[in-house]
């Protein structure tokens, strides 16, 4: 475990005016809504595109646009090899050792779907699958029905009231039983980090496999799979700066070889007859049906977008927005944080209620003052069950984002109380 001297807010991060500048690459960000200047803080559910993404994505469909690995013509070919250039690139953004370990999803609860049905092949009645009560529905739904499909045990992780996975919670519930665990790297509510490769060094000692759920920390943490020895890590291209639709399922190739597919059909295969059929081997093997290449593309140019910022720097902005939001909530006596109020493990996503306003209600009203939260149970209902929480308002930040629209989201806070007749 870090020390939170390790996560301090360092004097020379970046300023709301180097923010700013960045803020001008995305052409959705300078609008009004409902006359007042956009303010976007619904980050962990979707980011928005720099005009490079847009760039990249409308120069494929000008002058490309073809099916990739089918055609021997040129535009088929150029296709081919934006595809894989794309692929390379996500296998260079996450360390992964062989291109063949990047498999291509529409997003990461397909990644996780795909997980479930083909690691039905290395269970058994009577096997223990883990997971946590903090994971959003999509690494909870589909390891249910595996769990039911071969009538297996799903046992759960449960938080400290600070929102944290302890790693002797782990020890406690790791079993020989324990065929599967899986593991988000950072909650969509608390914004809690989890020590995934301590989690993932225990699992490996009791010879389970390790599932990392990455939506919401490859786009804000610089991961290195090979780093943390994860068995499998998903990811989705919406939550860090690319289209919607494109997804990412990073496994050890020797895994994925042992395998079945998930979807079968056109470009999956290696020969077909009448009876059966033989299937091509890694990637293709997982990727079905025409891809999505538009989406790899733009992917790929929003992680050349990031690099070129930096993900260290991007984290320590999100940092210091985040310690300002909690310092100027905790002035509000009527603001109620759902999660660590610290900066230790955590990232910038921050989860609470106004006291006796419906978190709907809260989003509402200040999406009238041009500002975009998130409000209900954000996918995670038995965390909120767990917390005793109905649902909760959301914010949470990315690079484009300011100190001076935090100001202004606070200043909307107020007038949500004044228009339930609580004054100021």
């Amino acid at each position: 475990m870090k020390s939170k001297q390790e996560y301090a807010v360092k004097e020379n991060s970046l300023s709301d005016k180097f923010a700013q500048k960045y803020k001008d690459d995305f052409p959705i960000l300078n609008q009004q809504i409902n006359g007042k200047d956009l303010i976007y803080f619904d980050n962990a559910a979707t980011t928005q595109k720099p005009e490079s993404v847009l760039d990249a994505v409308d120069n494929y469909n000008r002058t490309i646009n073809a099916n990739p690995h089918r055609g021997a013509h040129t535009l088929s070919i150029r296709a081919t090899e934006a595809y894989e250039n794309a692929r390379e690139k996500v296998k260079d953004f996450i360390n992964a050792e062989k291109s063949e370990e990047i498999i291509f999803t529409r997003n990461t609860t397909e990644s996780l779907n795909l997980l479930a049905n083909s690691m039905e092949a290395l269970v058994e009645e009577g096997d223990e699958i883990l997971i946590s009560v903090l994971e959003h529905h999509s690494n909870i739904l589909p390891w249910q029905q595996l769990a039911e499909r071969k009538n297996l045990k799903l046992k759960y992780l449960y938080p400290d009231q600070n929102y944290r996975i302890q790693l002797s919670e782990l020890r406690e519930k790791l079993s020989e039983k324990t065929k599967i665990l899986s593991i988000s790297q950072m909650s969509n509510v608390s914004g809690v980090i989890n020590p995934v490769k301590e989690m993932i060094e225990l699992a490996h000692q009791n010879d389970a496999l390790v599932v990392v759920d990455g939506a919401q920390g490859a786009p804000h943490l610089k991961t290195d799979v090979r780093a943390l020895d994860a068995d499998f890590y998903a990811f989705s291209g919406h939550k860090m700066l690319a289209p919607m639709g494109i997804g990412v399922l990073y496994g050890k190739k020797a895994l994925l070889e042992e395998l079945p597919p998930f979807l079968k059909g056109g470009g999956m295969i290696e020969y077909v007859k009448e009876q059966d059929s033989t299937y091509a081997p890694l990637p293709e093997k997982f990727e079905a049906g025409t891809p999505n290449v538009e989406g790899a593309v733009g992917l790929q140019a929003a992680i050349e977008y990031l690099e070129d910022i930096g993900l260290d720097k991007i984290k320590e902005h999100e940092l210091e927005l985040t310690e300002y939001a909690l310092e100027k909530m905790g002035e509000l006596d009527y603001v109620e944080i759902a999660g660590p109020t610290d900066l230790e493990d955590r990232g910038g996503i921050i989860s609470f209620n106004l006291r006796d306003i419906h978190s709907h209600d809260l989003a509402t009203i200040v999406d009238s003052e041009g500002i975009a939260i998130r409000s209900g149970h954000h996918c995670a209902q038995p965390l909120m069950k767990f917390y005793q929480l109905n649902s909760t308002g959301r914010i949470s930040f990315y690079l484009y984002n300011t100190k001076a629209e935090v100001d202004k989201f606070i200043e909307s806070l107020d007038k949500v109380r004044e228009v339930f007749g609580y004054g100021s």
